[in-house]
């Protein structure tokens, strides 16, 4: 069966475009004298976005220093997937190296961890008013909400819990 011209064009121009959105420029104008206050007022004219003024690295915190605020040229709307404002960008950390010029996208940015690998911790079960607490090590570092596995220092079981705000795990029944 033969496909139309038109949709192997069609598919190649998809293919082109998913190939190019990770590494996609932000087509924009520098926005001068706009002070760090502003860009996390997120006060500016037009559609502005931040994008990184210097490589970012993996592993590596993103602050305000490390980006700049540009307004997108009119006609102009940010991609889909992307994280350009700063309630989206402080404190979060590179998943992956990050170019300065470019957007970043969505994926390659994570929380940062709230417990590291091999921290010792507080791990909690409940069950109505019965709480249990055990100390645990942690095999793999972990934000709040993340499922992460733990090490029983008592018993050397391994069991998974969940991170919580406070730094400590909860675990359910199994």
């Amino acid at each position: 069966m033969a496909m139309p011209a038109s949709c192997s064009t069609f598919r190649r121009a998809l293919l082109a475009l998913a190939l190019v959105a990770c590494g996609m420029p932000a087509l924009a104008q520098e926005t001068a004298g706009q002070s760090a206050n502003q860009i996390a007022a997120g006060q500016a004219v037009g559609e502005a976005v931040l994008i990184p003024n210097r490589v970012i690295y993996p592993g590596e915190t993103i602050e305000l220093a490390a980006l700049k605020q540009v307004t997108l040229v009119s006609g102009k709307h940010k991609p889909d997937g992307m994280a350009t404002r700063s309630d989206e960008l402080q404190g979060k950390v590179a998943k992956r190296t990050l170019v300065p010029g470019r957007y970043i996208p969505a994926a390659a940015i994570r929380d940062a961890w709230l417990v590291e690998q091999g921290a010792s911790v507080q791990v909690y079960f409940t069950a109505g008013a019965l709480t249990i607490s055990a100390a645990g090590v942690t095999l793999q570092p972990g934000a709040a909400g993340d499922q992460i596995k733990i090490r029983n220092v008592d018993s050397g079981k391994i069991i998974s819990g969940t991170v919580m705000a406070d730094g400590t795990i909860r675990v359910g029944a199994s």
